[in-house]
């Protein structure tokens, strides 16, 4: 059977790149002698899985460091908890409408029965719960959000999704440190984004997280993902052009997606790629 090829993540994720999988997709081409892609902040493995399937026989390493593997497996638990919620408000609510006291509770109760008995994905429900944009990580912090129905009305899926991907979960430095000196390797970069909202990640990130980040370009061959919000790129040209001798994006390809979130909020998320 022909293998399924995902152009987003099987579940919900912040800051997962499906925008720019087309981009992703050309600044791959650019890395014919690659031999291996290690994905340092794997994120919802949507990286992994497009280097995997542009370059079949080449190792991929998915650092896996949020444990979003952990919410594949629970898929059939997680749709089954969906299907409770969706017959829970049956055609009564409008679409997108919010829910009524009762309902809201009646829902809670069932997410609190799964939470005693195993794993619940709150990241997966907030997609079908909350208003747009909004994420809980745990049960104290959905209970106390309003509830709409915008209920995802299909099963999730992942099959294939990570096929022939190695999975790790370790700091991305020990990770970069194991690979940093073998021929051919190339570092896919996607860390979260500075003055980014990073409520769906398991850390919080200063601006000198994302410059110790950058220590790791230089010299080597890697794709890299960053924001105008982050300014991160302006940053590094100043400190080039005052501090210090390299600047690690000199001589990168760039590619640029603008991303509306509503009439008032605007951003341009950045690719930039390059071969050592």
């Amino acid at each position: 059977m022909k293998k399924p090829i995902y152009n987003s993540a099987p579940l919900p994720f912040m800051g997962q790149k499906r925008r720019f999988v087309g981009e992703f997709k050309n600044a791959l081409r650019q890395f014919p002698t690659a031999t291996v892609f290690v994905d340092l902040f794997g994120g919802s493995g949507l990286l992994s899985h497009i280097a995997k399937q542009e370059y079949p026989k080449v190792r991929v390493i998915y650092n896996d460091y949020e444990d979003f593997r952990l919410r594949l497996l629970n898929i059939p638990r997680t749709n089954i908890l969906l299907a409770d919620i969706r017959n829970f408000i049956g055609k009564s609510i409008l679409k997108n409408g919010r829910l009524p006291k009762p309902l809201h509770k009646q829902i809670l109760d069932r997410i609190k029965a799964d939470e005693q008995t195993g794993f619940v994905d709150y990241i997966t429900l907030s997609g079908s719960l909350l208003f747009s944009g909004k994420y809980a990580t745990s049960f104290e912090e959905i209970e106390n959000q309003s509830f709409y129905n915008t209920v995802r009305q299909a099963d999730y899926s992942a099959d294939g999704y990570l096929e022939g991907v190695d999975t790790v979960k370790q700091d991305y430095r020990e990770l970069y440190d194991q690979f940093k000196d073998v021929p051919g390797a190339v570092f896919l970069v996607d860390p979260p984004y500075l003055s980014t909202e990073v409520g769906a990640y398991k850390c919080f990130w200063k601006l000198a997280d994302y410059l110790d980040v950058l220590k790791i370009l230089t010299g080597r061959s890697y794709i890299y993902f960053t924001s105008t919000k982050s300014q991160i790129i302006e940053l590094i040209d100043w400190f080039t052009r005052t501090q210090f001798d390299n600047n690690p994006f000199d001589g990168a390809e760039r590619r640029e997606y603008n991303v509306t979130i509503n009439h008032y909020s605007k951003y341009t998320d950045i690719m930039l790629y390059k071969q050592v």
